[in-house]
């Protein structure tokens, strides 16, 4: 399960969104393992920013730009000139779209459809993985799975349930496996890791307060969500775009990413997880939150286990232990060296792993067929 740098070594590689959280670490990641990468997307909102932290000499090339521009993004495709292409730019927050849907919509929606198009006239590309969510189910109290009905009570949720539906589209009228190039979307549960510093979110929220000497407010503690370590999450795409670019006829289609079960836990219980680490005190609950959120989400991984060979590594616990440790030290040294070391360690215990092969049968269909695309 180990990602093969021999296939990742000078390979042109397209990441979106290449300087906010995630995409921070996915191309830290790449550069390890040798890939030429180009990031398209805004400017790091922080400086010193993540990678600079990290001190990563050979990081990706930087195109500023918006996915709201298509001009932009043919053009930046066209320069990259990349076999794969990872789609992770968005407006990734709950609360932001629930005040600025209209923003939430142009970008997680025709962002994608943006991309999409640009990938229409750009030759070469092979696979393309485009992250949405786990929130783009319409039940998503139950474990849910790949072939569930799509849907969202909020604008985060429903713009991503809709970038699902237009994927498949593009993907059955234009960009067609057998065509020679798969697309896959990989549906997420809510990733942790140290370097976040995004604003309403539960981790950099707590850090934020531990760092002033603030108490910490909650929105809904008994929420439970299934959480993970972004490595976790970032070994689950690579493996897909490997995949995909092997057999795009098998593997095209949509993939969850998440924890074992039981590893889904409350709001409240990584609260308390983070703040031992920390050593931090008790926190207060906001007594009428504002925004709609599901009080309980889940995700069904067996189909990711079994057909493509991924299963995550680290429990809840250490993905809370391996987050706050890169926080404490980035308060305390003003460095992320340690972003480098996790990567490395990460893929240590994965090289240690008995492999596990891709397994698609070959009477598996790849396209995940919805009974309902949308909630009301």
């Amino acid at each position: 399960m180990q990602p093969d740098a021999s296939f990742w070594q000078g390979r042109r590689v397209f990441v979106t969104g290449h300087a906010g959280f995630k995409g921070t670490w996915l191309c830290a990641w790449l550069t390890e393992l040798g890939a030429e990468v180009v990031g398209f997307g805004h400017a790091p909102r922080f400086t010193p920013s993540l990678v600079e932290l990290a001190g990563f000499a050979n990081g990706p090339v930087a195109i500023e730009g918006d996915v709201r521009d298509r001009n932009a993004l043919v053009s930046a495709l066209g320069a990259a000139r990349p076999e794969i292409v990872f789609h992770l730019a968005g407006r990734p927050i709950v609360l932001d779209a629930y005040h600025d849907p209209l923003a939430t919509f142009e970008t997680n929606l025709m962002g994608t459809v943006h991309l999409l198009e640009a990938i229409r006239v750009t030759p070469g590309v092979r696979a393309v993985v485009i992250v949405t969510s786990d929130k783009c189910y319409r039940e998503p109290h139950q474990a849910c799975r790949e072939n569930d009905p799509l849907g969202g009570d909020e604008p985060y949720a429903a713009s991503k349930a809709c970038a699902e539906i237009v994927v498949h589209a593009w993907r059955n009228t234009y960009l067609p496996p057998r065509a020679g190039i798969g697309i896959g979307t990989a549906r997420a549960g809510n990733v942790i890791g140290g370097g976040d510093w995004s604003a309403h979110r539960l981790v950099p929220d707590l850090v934020r307060a531990y760092a002033s000497g603030r108490t910490p407010v909650l929105r809904r503690p008994g929420a439970i969500r299934p959480w993970q370590h972004v490595l976790d999450a970032l070994a689950g795409y690579l493996r897909l775009a490997r995949a995909l670019h092997a057999d795009p006829m098998r593997f095209a289609g949509a993939w969850n990413f998440g924890p074992e079960p039981g590893g889904e836990w409350t709001v409240a219980e990584i609260a308390a997880a983070v703040s031992r680490r920390l050593g931090a005190g008790p926190w207060q609950t906001e007594p009428h939150p504002s925004v709609l959120e599901a009080p309980l989400q889940r995700l069904s991984i067996e189909r990711t286990k079994k057909r493509l060979g991924w299963r995550p590594l680290l429990s809840t616990a250490e993905a809370v232990t391996w987050t706050v440790d890169g926080y404490k030290e980035l308060l305390e040294t003003g460095r992320a060296t340690w972003l480098r070391d996790q990567i490395r360690r990460y893929g240590e215990r994965l090289g240690a792993r008995e492999p596990r092969p891709f397994s698609a049968p070959a009477d598996f269909d790849p396209e995940v067929r919805h009974a309902a695309t949308a909630s009301g």
